[in-house]
């Protein structure tokens, strides 16, 4: 009489057939050395950073090798070029502006402290690693580099401008000019402050918060202002306007 645990081949279910077994243990080894390759890079990137700290923003490949404790050939298994190792390492620079600057972002709930706070915070991760700082805004022309500050820009100005957007609405404003408030508010600071990087942070942070919150909120509260007024003399300065 058949077993119950046998299929009519006579074969237990619960076992696997040999190839299944054999293809289980492929997929395992596979995706140990995914991970294993996948934390060599990661060590690399980091290697690349520090030698970006020690030698400034012109370090070269040896000397990142020399930091990583490699070869140059090993490098190149995990990245094809120089460039792309330095794409790799903004995408690093990038997320931590980014995860600086959102949570002062979302903390805030009034809407100067909102500009003085994203400003202190942006300034914050410059003052923290100028020199990240300078190789991520000096290198920008690489497409790869460029489109990894432009969506670190976009990631913080769309935040802002809910957020912004949020507290005109909440005023009984119209929330139209949140977006454009908002990457205005992002593309002024990474200016300033790659201004402030490279001439070696001639004022102090507080200091600079200070003066670019009173620029940027200055504008801001002038178009509220300007919205609070009765339509007939909004029209009226208009026409009078040069």
């Amino acid at each position: 009489m058949r077993s119950p645990l046998k299929d009519v081949n006579g074969s237990d279910p619960a076992t696997p057939a040999p190839d299944e077994g054999r293809k289980a243990k492929g997929n395992g080894r596979r995706d140990r050395w995914a991970d294993h390759r996948e934390q060599r890079r990661r060590d690399l990137i980091g290697a690349a950073v520090q030698a970006l700290l020690r030698h400034g923003p012109e370090v070269d490949m040896d000397q990142v090798a020399a930091t990583a404790g490699v070869s140059k050939p090993v490098l190149y298994r995990y990245f094809a070029d120089k460039s792309q190792l330095w794409v790799a390492v903004s995408e690093v620079v990038a997320a931590r502006i980014i995860d600086t600057v959102a949570p002062a972002v979302e903390q805030v709930r009034e809407e100067r402290g909102l500009v003085q706070a994203t400003i202190d915070a942006y300034l914050g991760v410059i003052e923290a690693q100028p020199t990240l700082y300078r190789f991520l805004m000096h290198q920008s022309g690489h497409p790869g580099i460029h489109q990894v500050v432009a969506g670190t820009s976009q990631q913080v100005a769309a935040g802002l401008a809910r957020v912004i957007g949020d507290r005109l609405r909440a005023l009984g404003l119209d929330a139209g000019p949140a977006e454009p408030w908002a990457y205005g508010l992002v593309g002024f600071v990474q200016a300033v402050g790659d201004w402030w990087t490279t001439h070696g942070q001639p004022i102090s942070r507080a200091a600079l918060t200070d003066y670019l919150t009173a620029l940027l909120w200055n504008g801001i509260e002038g178009v509220r202002a300007s919205a609070d007024l009765p339509r007939e003399l909004t029209r009226a300065h208009e026409r009078i306007a040069p």
